[in-house]
């Protein structure tokens, strides 16, 4: 097969692993090399990636404690979410020009087996392609099956969100409207707070950051005098402490996150949940995205109804060039961002 003019030109540059992170990756952690554009063998596409994804289960991902993967090892491609166009291909599932999503690293081009392909993106339906990495992509996906299949809202239930500004608590709040629930936001600061309700049409939203200990044991019992049907949790720590103290009558808890946790090694203390589960007869699930997979379509149906009816809004954090990749994982837990991080390496 000839080298395609891509191949010719242009370097492929990749961020690699540098050192093992304990904690939240930085910037040091990584670091960007050049590396040939391999030719693809039969059954391989070569795709160009436009938008990188950035997701705080990063910090998991690279972190030589397991969660449910396996780490990146030390000078391998930093495993991520990316979409791109196919500029090269011998598969006949794809074709040179198809825009695809997957798991193919943040790298310039990516020459994988056409299996790796997650799915093609639809054009088509009028909205941009970054799209695919987060509210048509797996935030979007997280949100959807984590709330409608862990959570099970009914109409006229509370839903309390964590990182409620964030790519998959802003679409949870949303969905829970939806579904006719009455839904209250956390978010760090004055800003993000009113995004919430702004932007997100939650009914209320709490500023973590301006109320602490027992202030923001006071601001929930305000904003949920009901008590909570279901908590989408995305923080653990000390945010889960005070909303569990509310939790109604057969309350459900989805554990999506964990991201205030700085460290799992060892295991943080802190208050036990028990008590409160059994008082109020409640249950708590851990959620993962990837259990879904193969109902990936109906959830991808229903989100992009959704946006077109104008039920659901979505806001994109975007940086540019891949020089920015490497504190792009640090900046997401500053709270850098508003709306989901993404990283542009080239013009849709």
């Amino acid at each position: 097969m000839p080298t395609s003019q891509h191949q010719k030109t242009n370097p492929n540059r990749q961020v690699r692993l540098k050192s093992r992170p304990t904690g939240i990756p930085q910037a040091e952690h990584f670091e960007i090399v050049e590396a040939p554009v391999a030719e693809p063998a039969e059954g391989q596409v070569v795709v160009r990636n436009l938008y990188l994804s950035v997701e705080p289960a990063m910090r998991g991902w690279v972190n030589s404690v397991g969660n449910y993967s396996e780490p990146v090892p030390v000078g391998a491609v930093m495993r991520s979410f990316t979409v791109g166009r196919v500029v090269a291909s011998r598969s006949a599932a794809y074709k040179v020009g198809d825009v695809v999503a997957g798991m193919l690293g943040w790298q310039d081009y990516a020459v994988v087996d056409a299996s790796a392909i997650e799915r093609r993106v639809d054009e088509a339906n009028g909205l941009p392609i970054s799209t695919a990495l987060g509210v048509l992509g797996i935030n979007g996906l997280t949100a959807y099956f984590a709330l409608l299949e862990v959570g099970q809202p009914k109409a006229g239930e509370t839903v309390l969100v964590s990182t409620a500004a964030g790519s998959v608590g802003s679409c949870v709040g949303q969905i829970a409207k939806i579904q006719g629930c009455r839904t209250v936001g956390i978010a760090g600061g004055p800003v993000k707070t009113a995004q919430c309700v702004d932007e997100f049409g939650f009914d209320a939203a709490i500023d973590y950051r301006a109320n602490e200990g027992e202030q923001l044991d006071a601001a929930i019992a305000a904003a949920c005098p009901q008590g909570i049907d279901v908590y989408f949790d995305n923080t653990a720590g000390a945010i889960s402490d005070a909303v569990l103290k509310h939790l109604a009558v057969g309350a459900r808890v989805v554990v999506c996150g964990t991201a205030s946790v700085a460290s799992w090694n060892p295991p943080p203390q802190g208050p036990r949940v028990e008590r409160h589960l059994l008082v109020k007869r409640a249950r708590m699930q851990g959620f993962l995205i990837f259990d879904y997979a193969d109902r990936y379509p109906e959830g991808m149906n229903a989100l992009t109804g959704w946006l077109k009816d104008g039920l659901i809004r979505y806001r994109e954090d975007v940086l540019d060039g891949m020089e920015a990749a490497p504190d792009a994982i640090a900046g997401l837990y500053r709270g850098e961002n508003l709306g989901k991080r993404l990283i542009r390496l080239a013009a849709e």
